[in-house]
């Protein structure tokens, strides 16, 4: 038995899916912006104990990593206590972003090991989420982004070795921090829509 929709119905389901794909947009400002102004402010903070030649510079990394684990550990279990409804594009960011964190570990460690900056081989891997999760959301800022990770992470690995930290801070504030912003002033907007 098959049921209809009144004009109603219909109207007010279209309501709900796009408050909920408004939530989906909403989400994601925090993050950019959180993770974009603690590895910003790594970037520097490496720079300069580099420049002073303190021999653990690189300990400012992990440092930030972690605490930026926490706050969106923390964030992100707040908001799914809050979220009515877990979407498709929740979970498909879930796993994009996820998939991300766990070949950025490998990809540092494998750099690393190998005596190479993987400054510029994280830029170039930062790209492919962002751009991915600019072109989900339909934010063309953020995919920008994305692409200018691509760049800079490329040019980074034939210029500026010595400046590899500010270039990666940089390229964060450019590909997260800006599109973050950008992204914030929409959210707002949508809520007063």
């Amino acid at each position: 038995m098959e049921t209809e929709m009144t004009p109603s119905q219909s109207l007010q389901l279209i309501q709900e899916m796009v408050q909920q794909a408004r939530q989906s947009v909403q989400k994601s400002n925090f993050y950019f912006l959180a993770w974009g102004m603690l590895f910003a402010l790594a970037g520097v903070v490496d720079h300069i104990l580099l420049q002073q030649g303190v021999g653990m510079h690189w300990l400012v990394w992990p440092a930030m990593g972690l605490l930026g684990g926490i706050i969106s550990g923390v964030y992100g279990a707040r908001q799914g206590r809050r979220a009515e409804v877990n979407t498709l594009m929740d979970r498909v960011q879930m796993w994009l972003w996820g998939s991300y964190t766990v070949t950025l570990v490998l990809l540092i460690v494998a750099t690393v090991s190998g005596g190479r900056d993987p400054n510029p081989y994280v830029l170039l891997l930062t790209g492919l989420p962002t751009f991915v999760t600019g072109a989900l959301i339909r934010f063309r800022p953020l995919m920008v982004g994305g692409v200018l990770f691509w760049v800079i992470g490329l040019a980074s690995l034939f210029v500026l070795h010595e400046f590899s930290s500010l270039v990666f801070a940089f390229a964060i504030v450019v590909g997260y921090i800006v599109p973050g912003i950008l992204l914030k002033r929409k959210e707002d907007g949508l809520r007063a829509a």
